[in-house]
């Protein structure tokens, strides 16, 4: 590992890596604006509407690169044999009332390399990278009865409701969302 990344080992039989950077370069700005437009194109309802024009995604990463650089975000990405199949944010920059807590933002994983335990293994690696950064509370939501949705709730998330026509799907058509939280083992949290 390089540039300072610090890497989490998958299970033996895993072809891929997770690693989280510190630094983010145009070459991985440029892989992880194509994994965004991959998943949109998927229909996956990450901010972005259908088509998604690779400046706009670009743009989109080129910020989350300086939000990393500033501290105010830690970026983990995902790799098989291929480059970069996955990643997941912290939004670590919160306001002076809420130092405990991160928002977890952007967990988006390659259509090539769905259902092989990255999105449960980066959620694991984003908990432990949250504990580092003295977090103790996490927050997210997505679209309701969705397969990420399905994947928090089986990582332990709790479900704190839903919000009807929330949002748009890539295609126009109106979501739910379903917002989610997680207290890490040991926090302030625990005790409220």
């Amino acid at each position: 590992m390089t540039g300072g990344d610090e890497g989490v080992r998958p299970p033996k039989e895993a072809s891929w890596s997770i690693r989280h950077l510190h630094i983010v370069d145009d070459t991985h700005v440029r892989v992880l604006a194509e994994l965004l437009i991959d998943c949109v194109d998927g229909g996956a309802s990450v901010s972005f509407m259908h088509p998604l024009a690779l400046d706009r995604a670009l743009n989109f990463w080129r910020g989350v690169a300086r939000g990393v650089a500033d501290g105010e975000r830690a970026l983990l990405v995902a790799e098989d044999a291929h480059g970069i199949c996955g990643t997941v944010q912290l939004i670590l920059a919160q306001p002076e009332n809420q130092p405990h807590r991160a928002d977890l933002a952007k967990m988006l994983i390659h259509r090539r390399a769905r259902r092989h335990g990255i999105g449960a293994a980066l959620m694991r690696a984003a908990e432990d990278t949250a504990r580092q950064c003295d977090k103790t509370l996490l927050v997210l939501d997505a679209v309701t009865d969705g397969d990420a949705a399905r994947l928090y709730e089986r990582l332990g998330w709790q479900r704190v409701g839903v919000i009807p026509g929330y949002a748009l799907m890539p295609r126009g058509e109106l979501c739910n969302t379903t917002v989610y939280y997680r207290v890490l083992a040991g926090g302030s949290a625990d005790s409220v």
